[in-house]
Order: structure tokens, then C-alpha cells, then sequence
């Protein structure tokens, strides 16, 4: 498994509207994202306070239909 950069939702956030997700509402502290061409790709990330921990990241990712090796290189754009 490669090496997955720990970050806050407030990093992780803009970096999936990069990759054509659209904030659709935000119910309490979590975010529903939808993806813009692909309606059926629907997560949902926890806008806590603190680093999201690895599973978390590695769940939304896979939810996404990312690989971890795309979202490292946007995360070191």
C-alpha cells in the first residue's frame, strides 16, 4: 500500500472538487459531495476538527472510485 498523506476535511474537500466532485448540502458536521458528470458517485465526508485517520481517507477514496496513487499526485499539486 502506498504511503496516504494524513489530512483535514478542510484540505480534502477541495482537492475531490478538483477532481469534479460538487458540494450538494452539509447535514451537522458531515459534507455530501456528489460527483458532477457521474450522478450515482455520491460521499459523505466528517468536517471534524481534527486529521481524518487513514481508514477514513482510504473509504472515501475507494467510495470515490479514486486510486490512492491519483490522490497523492493532486495532493502534492
Amino acid at each position: 500500500m502506498s504511503y496516504i498523506p494524513i489530512i483535514t476535511a478542510r484540505k480534502l474537500i477541495p482537492i475531490l472538487q478538483r477532481m469534479g466532485f460538487v458540494i450538494v448540502r452539509q447535514r451537522g458536521s458531515h459534507i455530501h459531495l456528489l460527483h458532477g458528470i457521474n450522478k450515482n458517485i455520491k460521499i459523505t465526508v466528517p468536517m471534524h476538527s481534527r486529521d481524518l485517520a487513514k481508514p477514513t481517507i482510504v473509504s472515501i477514496l475507494k467510495q470515490a472510485g479514486i486510486s490512492i496513487e491519483e490522490f497523492i499526485l493532486v495532493v502534492r499539486k
